[in-house]
Order: structure tokens, then sequence, then C-alpha cells
């Protein structure tokens, strides 16, 4: 497992913070670092995860992150 970070732009909403933390718990991977911030868009926030991920679980988390209902966009390593 080695560390890779993915960023979410979400919805300004309560409770979207806690889902996607859950994806991460859920599956088992550790979360290193999170931090959260206003975009320049109102309502939205750039959600920004540091996490110990299994190379070939890449893609399959960032799809899952991004199925969550306020998520609007992801980048992770496998996806840029």
């Amino acid at each position: 497992m080695s560390q890779h970070t993915f960023t979410a732009v979400v919805q300004d909403k309560p409770g979207v913070l806690v889902r996607a933390a859950t994806l991460f718990s859920r599956r088992g991977y550790n979360i290193e670092s999170l931090a959260v911030a206003p975009t320049e868009q109102p309502g939205r926030s750039r959600m920004t995860i540091v996490a110990h991920v299994e190379e070939r679980a890449l893609d399959q988390v960032a799809q899952q992150l991004a199925k969550l209902v306020d998520v609007v966009e992801v980048v992770a390593p496998a996806l840029r």
C-alpha cells in the first residue's frame, strides 16, 4: 500500500465529509490527512484526502467516491 492524494469538489452540505471518510474507513484504508476548504464557486468545497490505498484499488475507490450523492468531481492519481 502506498500513499495517494484524492481531490473532490463537493456540495457544501452537512454530512458530506462523514460520507467520504466512511467510504475509506469501510474499505480499511487509513486517512493520513484530510483538508476541506471553500472554492470560488458558492456552495462548493474542495476536499483533499491523503490515504494509504493499494495500487489496484485506486480506480475503484475514486469511482465510489464519485458516486456519493453530493460529490461533483473527483481527481485521483489513476484518473489524471
